[in-house]
């Protein structure tokens, strides 16, 4: 039994490099897409126009990287082209506007941009959350459970809206 001890330990620690290496080869790969997509997208868009899809693709990138204001320049653009997009692609690209907004704390902007994506998307529950999540940030209470509630009305299961009017509702019978 103990000349087998030796073996089991080694075979562990060879599982469990094996396991590293294989979650950081994905990693290494996924950041190398990344890149590269990023790299074509900046290309050609700095030598041509781009569409709605390709300013949004590019945008999320930099959001990614926490490089926010060059995100909102390329929504912004994405938003002038959005003639070409469905309402539900355009809630997309407002929401995300949002997103970069709330991430730098101009919450007010932020509210703004979600519910124009909720306008143009009513059923958008991620939108309704983020609203929710950004009433939140600003002690509106009331207005958050009404967003976490509608959220609630279109996808009754969202883990998200759930757990926010749960903690919401006990807030507000406590005050």
């Amino acid at each position: 039994m103990n000349e087998d001890l030796p073996v089991v330990y080694i075979s562990i620690l060879l599982g469990l490099l094996a396991i590293v290496a294989i979650v950081l080869l994905r990693q290494i790969i996924k950041t190398r897409k990344t890149e590269n997509r990023f790299s074509k997208l900046q290309d050609k868009l700095k030598n041509q126009k781009g569409t709605a899809q390709e300013y949004y693709e590019l945008a999320v990138i930099y959001l990614d990287k926490k490089l926010f204001v060059q995100g909102i320049q390329l929504l912004q653009r994405a938003i002038k082209l959005e003639g070409e997009l469905e309402p539900e692609n355009r809630a997309l690209i407002y929401n995300a506007l949002g997103f970069a907004y709330f991430s730098q704390e101009q919450y007010d902007i932020a509210i703004r941009n979600y519910k124009e994506a909720i306008k143009l998307y009513p059923e958008y529950t991620i939108g309704l959350n983020n609203l929710g999540n950004v009433y939140e940030k600003k002690l509106l209470v009331s207005q958050a459970l009404d967003c976490y509630k509608q959220t609630l009305q279109f996808d009754p299961k969202n883990p998200i809206a759930l757990k926010r009017v749960k903690s919401l509702e006990k807030r507000l019978v406590i005050n």
